[in-house]
Protein backbone atom coordinates (compact mmCIF):
# COMPACT_ATOMS: atom_id res chain seq x y z
CA UNK A 1 0.00 0.00 0.00
CA UNK A 2 1.40 3.62 -1.14
CA UNK A 3 1.99 5.91 2.12
CA UNK A 4 1.84 8.68 -0.43
CA UNK A 5 -0.92 9.00 -3.24
CA UNK A 6 -0.48 12.12 -5.72
CA UNK A 7 -3.69 12.06 -7.92
CA UNK A 8 -3.85 13.63 -11.18
CA UNK A 9 -2.02 17.23 -9.60
CA UNK A 10 -2.52 19.80 -12.20
CA UNK A 11 -0.89 23.78 -11.09
CA UNK A 12 -0.63 27.15 -13.55
CA UNK A 13 0.13 30.38 -12.49
CA UNK A 14 -0.27 33.82 -14.14
CA UNK A 15 -2.20 31.43 -17.11
CA UNK A 16 0.97 29.44 -17.60
CA UNK A 17 0.18 25.93 -16.56
CA UNK A 18 3.20 24.33 -14.52
CA UNK A 19 2.64 20.72 -14.05
CA UNK A 20 0.33 18.78 -16.18
CA UNK A 21 -2.25 15.60 -14.49
CA UNK A 22 0.88 13.92 -12.22
CA UNK A 23 0.44 11.13 -10.52
CA UNK A 24 2.60 9.36 -8.22
CA UNK A 25 3.17 6.96 -5.17
CA UNK A 26 5.79 6.50 -2.49
CA UNK A 27 5.61 3.52 -0.54
CA UNK A 28 6.70 2.67 2.95
CA UNK A 29 10.55 2.84 3.51
CA UNK A 30 11.27 4.13 -0.45
CA UNK A 31 13.58 6.20 -1.81
CA UNK A 32 11.86 7.80 -5.02
CA UNK A 33 13.57 10.54 -7.16
CA UNK A 34 12.19 13.31 -9.16
CA UNK A 35 14.28 13.79 -11.79
CA UNK A 36 14.45 16.46 -14.76
CA UNK A 37 15.54 20.00 -15.76
CA UNK A 38 15.12 22.82 -14.11
CA UNK A 39 12.18 24.73 -14.33
CA UNK A 40 10.05 21.55 -15.35
CA UNK A 41 7.64 21.88 -11.87
CA UNK A 42 9.30 19.68 -9.02
CA UNK A 43 9.57 22.50 -6.59
CA UNK A 44 5.52 23.49 -7.25
CA UNK A 45 4.65 19.65 -6.97
CA UNK A 46 6.28 19.34 -3.68
CA UNK A 47 4.72 22.71 -2.42
CA UNK A 48 1.50 21.00 -3.15
CA UNK A 49 2.55 17.83 -1.42
CA UNK A 50 3.61 19.50 1.46
CA UNK A 51 0.30 21.68 1.63
CA UNK A 52 1.65 24.57 0.80
CA UNK A 53 0.10 25.35 -2.43
CA UNK A 54 -3.31 24.14 -4.06
CA UNK A 55 -3.34 22.35 -6.99
CA UNK A 56 -5.53 23.22 -9.67
CA UNK A 57 -6.90 20.02 -10.48
CA UNK A 58 -6.06 16.55 -8.17
CA UNK A 59 -5.27 16.10 -4.54
CA UNK A 60 -2.71 14.58 -2.40
CA UNK A 61 -3.51 11.41 -0.21
CA UNK A 62 -1.70 10.27 2.84
CA UNK A 63 -2.50 7.00 4.56
CA UNK A 64 -5.84 7.39 2.72
CA UNK A 65 -6.49 10.45 4.12
CA UNK A 66 -7.08 13.48 1.95
CA UNK A 67 -4.45 15.76 2.92
CA UNK A 68 -5.00 18.31 -0.27
CA UNK A 69 -3.66 22.05 1.11
CA UNK A 70 -3.03 20.97 4.79
CA UNK A 71 0.49 21.61 5.56
CA UNK A 72 1.77 19.90 8.75
CA UNK A 73 1.93 16.30 7.30
CA UNK A 74 5.10 15.96 6.19
CA UNK A 75 8.72 17.01 6.48
CA UNK A 76 10.26 19.45 4.10
CA UNK A 77 14.28 19.76 3.85
CA UNK A 78 15.16 22.26 1.13
CA UNK A 79 18.58 22.65 -0.32
CA UNK A 80 20.07 24.99 2.41
CA UNK A 81 20.55 23.74 5.86
CA UNK A 82 18.74 26.34 7.55
CA UNK A 83 20.16 25.81 10.57
CA UNK A 84 19.91 28.83 13.35
CA UNK A 85 22.51 30.17 13.95
CA UNK A 86 22.39 31.11 17.46
CA UNK A 87 20.99 27.93 18.27
CA UNK A 88 22.87 24.58 19.69
CA UNK A 89 22.66 22.03 17.13
CA UNK A 90 20.63 20.02 19.54
CA UNK A 91 18.24 22.99 19.82
CA UNK A 92 18.15 22.90 16.36
CA UNK A 93 17.17 19.17 15.61
CA UNK A 94 14.77 19.47 18.91
CA UNK A 95 13.34 22.48 17.12
CA UNK A 96 10.12 20.63 14.99
CA UNK A 97 9.00 19.24 18.49
CA UNK A 98 8.87 22.39 20.62
CA UNK A 99 6.94 24.18 17.36
CA UNK A 100 4.32 20.97 18.38
CA UNK A 101 4.08 22.18 21.70
CA UNK A 102 6.74 20.10 23.50
CA UNK A 103 8.56 21.42 26.28
CA UNK A 104 12.27 22.22 25.73
CA UNK A 105 14.04 20.16 28.11
CA UNK A 106 11.62 16.89 26.72
CA UNK A 107 12.32 18.14 23.50
CA UNK A 108 15.95 17.75 24.07
CA UNK A 109 15.62 14.49 25.99
CA UNK A 110 13.34 13.18 22.83
CA UNK A 111 16.42 14.57 20.35
CA UNK A 112 19.15 13.76 21.56
CA UNK A 113 19.38 9.63 21.08
CA UNK A 114 19.78 10.00 17.86
CA UNK A 115 22.53 12.13 17.59
CA UNK A 116 24.64 8.74 17.39
CA UNK A 117 22.32 7.22 14.67
CA UNK A 118 23.25 9.72 12.73
CA UNK A 119 26.65 10.21 12.90
CA UNK A 120 26.33 13.24 15.03
CA UNK A 121 28.07 12.48 18.64
CA UNK A 122 29.62 15.13 20.11
CA UNK A 123 27.73 18.29 18.21
CA UNK A 124 25.09 18.67 20.77
CA UNK A 125 26.25 21.69 21.97
CA UNK A 126 27.93 23.04 19.20
CA UNK A 127 26.65 25.46 16.96
CA UNK A 128 25.88 25.17 13.17
CA UNK A 129 29.47 27.90 12.39
CA UNK A 130 31.68 25.05 13.97
CA UNK A 131 29.94 22.00 11.82
CA UNK A 132 31.45 21.06 8.17
CA UNK A 133 28.96 21.44 5.43
CA UNK A 134 28.33 17.47 5.83
CA UNK A 135 27.50 17.20 9.09
CA UNK A 136 25.11 20.26 9.06
CA UNK A 137 22.90 18.32 6.59
CA UNK A 138 23.14 15.38 8.96
CA UNK A 139 21.92 17.59 11.24
CA UNK A 140 19.25 19.15 9.02
CA UNK A 141 17.70 15.92 8.08
CA UNK A 142 17.69 14.47 11.50
CA UNK A 143 15.80 17.87 12.21
CA UNK A 144 13.32 16.93 8.93
CA UNK A 145 13.05 13.48 10.75
CA UNK A 146 11.74 14.51 14.02
CA UNK A 147 9.30 16.45 12.30
CA UNK A 148 7.34 13.73 10.60
CA UNK A 149 9.02 10.09 10.17
CA UNK A 150 5.70 9.30 8.09
CA UNK A 151 7.10 10.82 4.55
CA UNK A 152 9.81 13.40 4.13
CA UNK A 153 10.29 15.74 1.24
CA UNK A 154 13.85 16.51 0.30
CA UNK A 155 14.63 19.38 -2.26
CA UNK A 156 18.32 18.71 -3.79
CA UNK A 157 20.01 18.35 0.03
CA UNK A 158 23.21 17.83 -1.18
CA UNK A 159 23.69 19.81 -4.08
CA UNK A 160 25.77 22.73 -2.41
CA UNK A 161 28.42 19.94 -1.29
CA UNK A 162 31.47 19.38 -3.15
CA UNK A 163 31.96 16.22 -4.63
CA UNK A 164 34.53 14.29 -2.44
CA UNK A 165 31.34 15.32 0.48
CA UNK A 166 28.94 14.67 -1.37
CA UNK A 167 29.77 11.13 -1.78
CA UNK A 168 30.57 10.54 1.51
CA UNK A 169 26.93 11.93 2.20
CA UNK A 170 25.27 9.72 -0.03
CA UNK A 171 26.83 6.54 1.43
CA UNK A 172 26.25 7.91 5.11
CA UNK A 173 22.51 8.68 3.49
CA UNK A 174 21.84 5.16 2.31
CA UNK A 175 23.42 3.62 5.64
CA UNK A 176 21.23 5.56 7.98
CA UNK A 177 17.89 5.60 5.78
CA UNK A 178 18.40 1.21 5.94
CA UNK A 179 18.12 2.37 9.83
CA UNK A 180 15.43 4.52 10.00
CA UNK A 181 13.26 3.78 6.46
CA UNK A 182 11.33 6.73 6.33
CA UNK A 183 9.60 7.07 2.75
CA UNK A 184 11.81 9.74 0.95
CA UNK A 185 10.37 11.66 -2.00
CA UNK A 186 13.58 13.09 -3.89
CA UNK A 187 14.19 16.19 -6.24
CA UNK A 188 17.81 16.39 -8.16
CA UNK A 189 18.94 17.12 -11.23
CA UNK A 190 21.77 14.56 -10.77
CA UNK A 191 21.79 11.06 -12.50
CA UNK A 192 24.47 9.36 -10.70
CA UNK A 193 22.91 10.59 -7.51
CA UNK A 194 19.34 9.52 -8.60
CA UNK A 195 20.35 5.91 -9.97
CA UNK A 196 22.72 5.36 -6.90
CA UNK A 197 20.05 6.83 -3.99
CA UNK A 198 16.57 5.42 -5.66
CA UNK A 199 14.48 2.30 -5.74
CA UNK A 200 12.70 4.39 -8.30
CA UNK A 201 12.69 7.35 -9.91
CA UNK A 202 9.85 9.23 -11.79
CA UNK A 203 11.15 11.61 -14.97
CA UNK A 204 9.48 14.75 -15.26
CA UNK A 205 10.03 16.27 -18.59
CA UNK A 206 8.29 19.44 -21.11
CA UNK A 207 6.57 22.24 -19.76
CA UNK A 208 3.96 22.12 -18.43
CA UNK A 209 6.01 19.40 -16.68
CA UNK A 210 4.76 15.64 -17.08
CA UNK A 211 5.56 12.12 -15.55
CA UNK A 212 6.81 10.31 -18.66
CA UNK A 213 8.83 7.51 -17.26
CA UNK A 214 9.22 5.62 -14.49
CA UNK A 215 12.48 3.85 -13.54
CA UNK A 216 12.95 1.02 -10.78
CA UNK A 217 16.15 0.45 -9.92
CA UNK A 218 16.92 -3.81 -9.41
CA UNK A 219 19.94 -3.48 -7.09
CA UNK A 220 19.47 -3.97 -3.61
CA UNK A 221 20.85 -1.35 -1.39
CA UNK A 222 23.01 -0.22 0.63
CA UNK A 223 24.75 0.75 -2.68
CA UNK A 224 28.77 1.61 -2.28
CA UNK A 225 30.49 4.24 -5.01
CA UNK A 226 31.49 0.88 -6.51
CA UNK A 227 27.89 0.87 -7.92
CA UNK A 228 28.61 3.58 -10.22
CA UNK A 229 31.33 1.67 -12.13
CA UNK A 230 29.36 -1.04 -13.25
CA UNK A 231 27.48 -1.93 -16.17
CA UNK A 232 24.18 -1.70 -14.97
CA UNK A 233 24.90 1.63 -13.74
CA UNK A 234 25.78 2.75 -17.21
CA UNK A 235 22.46 1.69 -18.81
CA UNK A 236 20.60 3.18 -16.02
CA UNK A 237 22.19 6.30 -16.87
CA UNK A 238 21.97 5.68 -20.22
CA UNK A 239 18.51 4.79 -20.65
CA UNK A 240 17.82 8.64 -18.45
CA UNK A 241 19.87 10.84 -20.42
CA UNK A 242 18.17 9.43 -24.30
CA UNK A 243 14.47 9.96 -22.56
CA UNK A 244 15.85 13.59 -21.03
CA UNK A 245 17.44 13.93 -24.55
CA UNK A 246 14.22 12.76 -26.63
CA UNK A 247 16.38 10.44 -28.38
CA UNK A 248 14.89 7.18 -26.70
CA UNK A 249 13.56 4.82 -29.52
CA UNK A 250 10.39 3.17 -29.27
Amino acid sequence: MAVLEVKDISKSFDEEQIINHISIELHEGEIVSLLGVSGGGKTTLFNIIAGLSLPDEGSVWIDNEDVTGKPGNVSYMLQKDLLLPYRTILDNVALPLMIRGMKKKEAREKAAPYFAEFGLDGTEKKYPAQLSGGMKQRAALLRTYLFSKKVALLDEPFSALDMLTKQSMHEWYLDVMEKIKLSTLFITHDIDEAVLLSDRIYLLTGKPGEITKEIAIRELKSRTQDFKLTEEFLQYKKEILNHLSGEETI
